[in-house]
């Protein structure tokens, strides 16, 4: 069984037990969040597709925890003009583990 949601702009397939960076969410470690943005829940043949939500469906996520991703450099250069900016970025991320998925 595995549905999609949509959390932080972006869509993400989940099963139970799995554990994935998503969007930086606003709970402590430890913390359990509901997501009722389901898009979609696939248990075998049994298929549910929402328009644009499954009705009742929300999948439990526990947070691990939350930290920044490696450095990115963002380095912008124009040829024959001087013209150079270097920045860096980290990203935020929440660290969590699907508990469940439920579905009606």
């Amino acid at each position: 069984m595995y549905a999609i949601i949509e959390t932080g702009g972006k869509q993400y397939r989940v099963q139970e037990g799995e554990t994935l960076n998503i969007e930086k969410l606003s709970a402590e470690a430890g913390e359990k969040v509901e997501i009722e943005k389901v898009l979609a829940v696939i248990n075998g043949e049994d298929i549910k597709i929402g328009t644009p939500l499954v009705q009742g469906a929300k999948v439990i996520l526990k947070v691990l925890r939350n930290g920044r991703d490696k450095k990115i450099i963002v380095f912008k250069f124009k040829a024959k003009k001087n013209y150079r900016r270097k920045q860096g970025h980290r990203q935020p991320f929440s660290q969590v583990i699907v508990e469940k998925i439920e579905s009606l």
